[in-house]
């Protein structure tokens, strides 16, 4: 374990080492210095404990939206350590999950859009339903070796373009 002071050299030496998890023993810090150390230490990256002597409300909450994946009350005591660590390391990693399969369905309802704005183009340029439209874009995107999203796009651009 390695002693840094301040923020600033906080992220400096977490971009540098790149670590997977963070220990800060911040003592008894104001809600700008909790503020600064969280996302120092890039609490979408890695885990991050925050150790305070006490707490109150507006900390909590601070260190809680800035990320932190523990938040523990009465300072760095040794004996506690290692259950804390484990603790915040499986959180992070079920709320990078959770990030992960967000950003995935996200991206799938977006691609869902883009694909039903195709189908309903097809339908309308070629007088077919939405049946046909749909096998009309399977069967370019496997001709194509594309994805059926990736052909969809083409057509919606290509539509805009021509309009």
């Amino acid at each position: 374990m390695e002693t840094i002071s301040g923020p600033d050299g906080l992220a400096r030496r977490v971009n540098n080492g790149n670590p997977d998890l963070v220990v800060i023993d911040a003592g008894s810090p104001s809600l700008l210095e909790t503020q600064q150390l969280v996302l120092a230490s890039d609490p979408t990256k890695r885990a991050v404990v925050l150790f305070v002597d006490q707490s109150n409300d507006d900390l909590t909450r601070a260190a809680l939206q800035a990320g932190v994946s523990a938040y523990v009350v009465d300072g760095l005591q040794s004996k506690r350590l290692q259950p804390i660590l484990q603790a915040a390391h499986q959180r992070f990693t079920m709320l990078n999950q959770i990030r992960t399969e967000l950003s995935d369905t996200k991206q799938e309802l977006e691609q869902r859009k883009v694909i039903d704005r195709a189908k309903g183009l097809l339908m309308s340029a070629r007088g077919i339903n939405e049946a046909a439209a749909y096998e009309l874009l399977r069967k370019s995107a496997m001709d194509q070796g594309k994805r059926i999203a990736e052909i969809a796009q083409a057509i919606v651009t290509a539509s805009e373009l021509l309009s």
